[in-house]
C-alpha cells in the first residue's frame, strides 16, 4: 500500500479543480497548471480534496499510484506558492546577469553563455554570483536549474563552478610534494 498515495491532497481556498477529457487541470491565484491522467488510478474532486486510488492491486498501478497524487500535489502548491530554486557561482571571474529575457553567464569560456529565458519562468540575479529561478511548474524550474548547472558543474579541488544552494560539494585532496 502506498503511504503517500492514501492521502488526499487539500485544496485550499482560491484554489480550483476540475477533471474534463483525461486532463487534471488545477486553477489558482498564480495560474493554471494542467496534467494528463494515467489510466493506472482513478482521481476524484470533492469536499476540498483531490482523492486517488489505483484502479486495481496490480504492481503498475499501485506503483502509479503514489507518484501521481505526488504530481497532483506539485500541481496545488504550484499554483498557489510557486517554486524556486537558488543556485550559486563559485570562481574566479564567474558571474551572471539577466537582461531582458536571456541570462548571461560568463564561466570562463573565450565566450559567454547565453540562456534563453522559457516562458513561464523567471530569473533574477540578486547579485553577480546568485541566479534564482522560480515559477509555478516544479518540473520546467527544475529543468531549467540542471541546464544552467550543466555549463559548469562545480570541480571536486577549489569547488569552482554552479551548485544548488545548500548542496554539498564532496571534496578531494591535491597533489602532494
Amino acid at each position: 500500500m502506498s503511504r503517500i498515495g492514501k492521502r488526499p491532497v487539500a485544496i485550499p481556498s482560491g484554489v480550483t479543480a476540475n477533471i474534463d477529457n483525461g486532463v487534471l487541470s488545477v486553477k489558482g491565484p498564480k495560474g493554471t497548471l494542467t496534467m494528463g491522467l494515467s489510466d493506472q488510478v482513478t482521481y476524484s474532486v470533492d469536499d476540498g480534496a483531490i482523492a486517488v486510488q489505483p484502479t486495481s492491486q496490480t504492481k503498475q498501478a499501485r506503483s502509479h499510484w503514489g507518484m501521481q497524487r505526488t504530481l497532483v500535489a506539485n500541481l496545488v502548491e504550484g499554483v498557489t506558492e510557486g517554486f524556486s530554486k537558488v543556485l550559486e557561482i563559485k570562481g574566479v571571474g564567474y558571474r551572471a546577469q539577466v537582461q531582458g529575457k536571456k541570462l548571461k553567464l560568463q564561466l570562463g569560456f573565450s565566450h559567454d553563455v547565453d540562456i534563453d529565458v522559457p516562458e513561464g519562468i523567471e530569473i533574477k540575479t540578486p547579485d553577480q554570483t546568485t541566479v534564482e529561478i522560480s515559477g509555478i511548474d516544479k518540473q520546467k524550474v527544475g529543468q531549467v536549474a540542471a541546464e544552467i548547472r550543466r555549463w559548469r558543474k562545480p570541480e571536486p579541488y577549489k569547488g569552482k563552478g554552479i551548485k544548488y544552494r545548500g548542496e554539498y560539494i564532496f571534496r578531494k585532496e591535491g597533489k602532494k610534494k
